[in-house]
Order: structure tokens, then sequence, then C-alpha cells
């Protein structure tokens, strides 16, 4: 059974998922820029630097998207003793629901994968790591802590980037404990050997993986079957989750197949999308979600998350609007909330995108909040709406405002072509708003000037700057709601 209602309610029950994640933490960096000339030195493009941005990758975006599906994580992992590891460490404890142990090997390098681009495209990737097989030393501390958090997870979560952390070794006895504790265990393997994941519950290889592993053709949907069907019996997993872009996926396993179809309206970005898959099915399995349910809600949260940039997240109100999309227009999709927005900011940033900001109650949108927006949107390639939630209007405004509720003026706000995203704010100013999200324009309307603009230094602190919209006369929400006062 998954109907949209079913599904629904198994969305809310995410929240009641305690996960043990271990597996090879990277850093991703995105370095973007423009190109306008080519290096006199070599044929090679130069790129002009405008913005740097880092995020938790390999298995710490598996982390990253259990917590924003609202589970616990406990993880456990490896790092250099460098600056990228207590990079990692910092960023992970600024994550609600996880706790991170991270054991530190000064024989390794923490990884990092660099990306530089150029626009939209990406011209350059570099990689510093260390690959490796840990020690049996610290297959042993990890195989301490696990043993301790055992009695307390519902699921085990291998993420295997090859870097050397899941060895051989790690791998026997992580599976062993679990079988023997009735925990499952399911595994984003590497490589082409599945015998080394032998006992596990659940294997998520996309496409390109599975052939590689199998050694079979997997063009139809009878050869991922039987390329998944060879895995099950010659590596001993129970079942196989095969993620195929296009067209979908497909849950194998010894006795039954279930073909899913891809729900992405959008595609934009597919990396991250396999973190994302294992972070669904081992949050849904950690609290005893049958495998064909858990893999319903995988699709959708993949279908989700190819449709943003960058290794991404996918949060439970937007896995319920997708599973009830018939019902979600593209308005309602553009109200979000301070982490939703945040993480837009850091895709567009990527893509070297101007992130425009302004704010206000627009109460009864009229022309002047028109003229306003649009202002606003030519100083930007995207431009964000603080908007003033119903408390906070009734505190600045008096108790008859608003007249219009905040879901009603989100909604008009994000129907106009020049609002991208619209956020709510309970507090009287949106400095906290400016604060976490660092715009690169900040937008007022010409009544003002920077020395009041709310968030300004901020901006211009952060190498942004403020734009004072002209003002088109004869519009104000008051003035108006006075003159029906006055005709009544």
């Amino acid at each position: 059974m998954n109907s949209v209602a079913h599904l629904s309610l198994l969305v809310e029950r995410l929240s009641e998922a305690r996960v043990l994640c271990i597996g090879d933490i990277i850093l991703d960096k995105f370095v973007s820029g423009e190109v306008e000339r080519i290096s006199p030195e070599a044929p090679i493009p130069i790129l002009t630097i405008t913005d740097e941005t880092s995020m938790l990758g390999g298995a710490g975006n598996v982390v990253r998207n259990i917590t924003t599906l609202g589970g616990q994580v406990h993880f456990l992992s490896v790092v250099g003793n460098d600056d990228a590891g207590r990079t990692v460490a910092g960023m992970l404890d600024q994550h609600a629901g996880v706790q991170a142990e991270l054991i530190t090997d000064p024989t390794r390098e923490t990884a990092i994968k660099t990306r530089f681009l150029a626009g939209n495209q990406q011209i350059l990737r570099t990689d510093r790591e260390t690959v490796s097989s840990i020690s049996d030393a610290l297959v042993d501390r990890i195989m301490v802590s696990l043993e301790n958090e055992i009695s307390s997870i519902g699921a085990v979560m291998l993420s295997d980037y090859g870097k050397g952390v899941l060895s051989n070794g790690l791998l026997r006895h992580v599976i062993k404990m679990c079988n023997d504790t009735a925990v499952p265990v399911i595994v984003d393997p590497k490589g082409t050997d599945y015998t080394c994941y032998r006992g596990a519950t659940l294997v998520t290889p996309n496409r390109k993986e599975l052939e590689q592993a199998s050694g079979m053709p997997t063009k139809t949907d009878a050869d991922v079957v039987a390329a998944a069907r060879h895995l099950i019996t010659n590596c001993g997993i129970i079942s196989v989750l095969v993620t195929r872009s296009a067209d979908g996926m497909s849950l194998v396993s010894a006795e039954q197949t279930d073909h899913l179809a891809a729900e992405a309206r959008e595609v934009f970005d597919v990396s991250g999308a396999g973190d994302t898959v294992a972070a669904a099915m081992s949050a849904a399995l950690s609290i005893g979600i049958d495998t064909k349910d858990a893999a319903a809600l995988a699709n959708s949260a993949a279908g989700i998350v190819v449709g943003k940039f960058g290794t991404a997240t996918v949060y439970t109100s937007e896995l319920i609007g997708s599973l009830q999309h018939q019902n979600v227009s593209e308005a309602e999709a553009k109200v979000c909330t301070d982490d939703q927005t945040a993480e837009h900011v850091a895709g567009w940033r990527r893509l070297g995108l101007k992130v425009g900001f302004t704010n206000g109650c627009f109460d009864l949108l009229h022309p002047g909040h028109l003229s306003l927006l649009n202002q606003a949107k030519n100083a930007c390639d995207r431009l964000i709406v603080g908007l003033n939630t119903d408390a906070s209007v009734k505190r600045l405004k008096g108790s008859e405002r608003p007249l219009q509720s905040e879901s009603a003026r989100a909604l008009v706000l994000a129907s106009l072509a020049s609002v991208d995203a619209v956020v709510l704010f309970d507090d009287e100013t949106p400095l906290r708003l400016i604060e976490l999200l660092l715009p690169d324009v900040l937008v007022k309307g010409a009544d003002y000037t920077e020395d009041n603009v709310i968030g300004a230094d901020v901006v211009k602190g952060n190498g942004g700057h403020v734009v004072l919209a002209g003002l088109a006369d004869g519009f104000s929400t008051t003035a108006t709601i006075e003159r029906m006062n006055d005709s009544t």
C-alpha cells in the first residue's frame, strides 16, 4: 500500500528515525567566478573568482539528508589532522540532530573535492585525498562505538566512497553485529566487488555501478532485474535498489520486483541524488517502514533533489508536497523555510548568480509594491522577499492588520515572476534573516537612507551593496484602508 495519504503519514514518522552512519566524509568546495579571457601563458581560461562556499560531502551529505528529513544520526568517520578535518567537524556540530564521532588519523588527509565553476559550467575539479584502508586499531575503535549504540538505533547506513574508512574488515564486523541484533544495514556501495557487503539488507547502486559490479547489461527492465539478482545470489545481499536516472528506480529481491517511475519535473543536477536515496531508505527502514514504501519515499526524494543545484538535501515539507504534487502549484513551491532559502542561496551562488533581498508586510499588494519588486529584481539575478508574519504585522501596524493572512500574502508574492523565493519572519525586522542569507544586494524604498536600512552594515560588510528603489507616488496600503473606512 503506497497511496499518497499513506506515504504522507509515513513522512511525518521520519522524525522518529535513529540511524548510525559510518563512511567517508568529504569537504565539498565550490569556487565560482567569471571567465572573460584566455591566459597568455597557456590555452586555458582565466577564472576571476567571485565566491567560494563549502559544504559536507560524501557520507556527510547522507547525514545532512537524514536530518533534514527529521531523523537523528550518530555519525562515525575518520579525518586527518588538518584544516579540512576541523572544518567538517565544525560543520557537523552546527547540524541539529547529528552526534558526530570523528577519529583523527595523522597519517591521512581529509578528502577535499574542489569544483571550479564559470557561470553554471564546471570547468575543473581537483581532489585531495588519502585512499587506503584504515588500521585495525581504528576499526576496533569504531566497533566499540557501534556496540555502545546498537541498542538505541533502528538502522546502520554504510556510505562507501572508496577512501578506506569502510575497510573489508570493518564491513565484515559491522554487518555481522547488525545481523546478530536484527538491525537493518543499508549500503551505498563503491567498487565492483560486492561480496564485501555480504549480509547487507539493501544496497543502492546506480545503473552504471550495477553493470560494473555484476558484469551484466542493464539497458532494459529485465536486464536490471537479472543483474540485481546476480548480486543477491552471488554476494549474499537481501535486496537491491537500483537508481536509473530518467527510468526511475527498481527494487529487486529474490522473490519480487517493483519498478518506480522517475518523479523529477525538471533536472538541474544529479550530484548527491544517490546520497538522498540512501538517506531516505535508512531513515525509513530504521522505523520499520517496509522496503517497498521506503523505496517510494526515496524515489520522491530523489525527484526533488535533482531539481536543485549541487549536493542538496530534501525537507519533509518538500517530500509531502512532492507526494501531493497535483495539489502544489509552482507559486506554493517558492514559499520556503529559513533553511530551504539558505540552501537555495548556496545553490544560486555556486552558479555565480547575484542574490537580492527585500522585505515588507505586502498587505493589499498595489502598483507601488510591484514597482519596488521589479526594481529589486533588476538589481540581481535571484530575488528573495522576506515577509512579516501575521503576528509581526499586528505588532507593527495594529490589531486590525493584516487584512490578508500570511499564507495568502506569501502565495500572491510567490506568484510574481520577479520573485524567486518568499520566506516568513516573525521578528519586527529582517536582520536575523539578512545575517543568515547574506544577500549580495539589499533593496529598500527611496524613503529610506542607507544609514537607516536594517542590515545594510551586514550586507556591505560582506561585500554587497544597498539599492534604494524609486517610489511610485500615490500608492499606500494604509491610505487605501483609510479611504475604504471613510466610505463606509
